[in-house]
């Protein structure tokens, strides 16, 4: 495994961890949720950890099961980041005021959507396309 396969895999074991965290200590996922864009400084690291999974999902893809569908996934998180990046941090925080509510009030039904994405990016390093076949 490459450093790149590995930022996929430490990307996969934190939404993994974010369920749990969800589950079984809601008041901790609720702060870290909550703290999304809250200021310039959180803002800019989390662009540039995006930066850094979607370039490394780009990367890593074409040795990954169905290497098409995480390249757009990359490829949409990169984009996505690059668009963030672009407009002033106050806007996303209030995009983040505005999402994070309802994701609060659903937050088991997206901490199952973090750990079925979470457990399908491990599956899909540690498998390769002639392995499912």
């Amino acid at each position: 495994m490459n450093l790149l396969s590995g930022v996929v895999v430490a990307f996969a074991l934190f939404l993994v961890g974010l369920a749990v965290t969800i589950y079984t200590r809601p008041s901790l996922a609720e702060r870290f949720l909550s703290a999304f864009a809250r200021s310039a400084r959180a803002h800019y690291i989390e662009q540039a950890v995006r930066l850094v999974v979607g370039g490394s999902l780009v990367v890593s893809s074409s040795e990954m099961w169905q290497p098409e569908l995480f390249r757009l996934f990359g490829w949409t998180i990169v984009l996505t980041t690059i668009g963030l990046l672009c407009i002033p941090w106050r806007w996303h925080h209030r995009f983040a005021q505005w999402v994070v509510p309802p994701v609060l009030r659903h937050r088991k039904l997206y901490g199952f959507g973090a750990a079925a994405l979470g457990l399908f990016i491990l599956f899909s390093v540690f498998t390769t396309e002639t392995s499912v076949n």
